[in-house]
This record gives C-alpha cells, sequence and structure tokens, in this order.
C-alpha cells in the first residue's frame, strides 16, 4: 500500500477515491513508565519509555487505517496525517487518517509519468 502526505502520487494516476480512512487507538500510561519517565525528566533529554510506547500506538493505528483502505478496495492513501492529544493525565489519543484511493502508474512516455511509475508499470 503506497501512502504519502501529499494530496497526489507523482507519477500515478487516482482513478477512484473512496473517502476517509482511520486508525485510532486510545492508551493508558502504565504507573511504572510514569514513574520512570517522571525521574528521567528531572535531567532532561528523551523518555525512551513514552517515546517506545508513541513508535507503537503509531505503528497500530497505521495498520488499522491500512486494513480499513483495503477492506473499501484502496490500493493507496494520500494526505496521511498523525494526530495525537492527552484525555486527562493518564491517557493518550492517537489518531492516523487520509484518503483512501485506486491510483495507478502511468507508464512511460504519457504525460506524469516518473522513473519510478513507469518501471512498475512495465512489471505489470
Amino acid at each position: 500500500m503506497i501512502i504519502v502526505t501529499g494530496n497526489d502520487i507523482p507519477g500515478y494516476r487516482i482513478d477512484a477515491v473512496f473517502g476517509e480512512v482511520m486508525g485510532l487507538t486510545v492508551r493508558s500510561r502504565d504507573f511504572g513508565s510514569n514513574l520512570l519517565a517522571g525521574f528521567r525528566a528531572i535531567g532532561g533529554g528523551e523518555l525512551p519509555e513514552l517515546t517506545q510506547a508513541l513508535y507503537e500506538s503509531r505503528h497500530e493505528v497505521m495498520n488499522r487505517m491500512v486494513v480499513e483502505a483495503q477492506q473499501r478496495g484502496a490500493n493507496a492513501i494520500i494526505a496521511m496525517r498523525f494526530d495525537a492529544s492527552e484525555i486527562g493525565q493518564q491517557w493518550t489519543e492517537v489518531c492516523v487518517y487520509g484518503t483512501a484511493v485506486v491510483a495507478f502508474p502511468i507508464p512511460a512516455g504519457e504525460p506524469g509519468s516518473t522513473g519510478q511509475s513507469a518501471a512498475i508499470a512495465a512489471q505489470g
């Protein structure tokens, strides 16, 4: 699945738009991670426990968004964005959303073709 943050995919023609797709998760922070992160915050710098939790959350919501797009018949997602917010002091919401589309590579010699799209189109 091609996923881009732009509104188009260079070298590809969008033939169908299926609408918005998303993935969402709400995570609670466990007491141990909060306590350890609190101690680390005193000295400044990265909080690896919270970084890992956010990384895992983003991975999970991306997978959920892709599954929703595939269920609609899409092979690409354009205009993808992440959003995260705090819910109270213990929960974090992570959301990803975009527009599910069907996109086809433009073959060599056609207007808008790129080297990558031409190679993919040639593979058939």
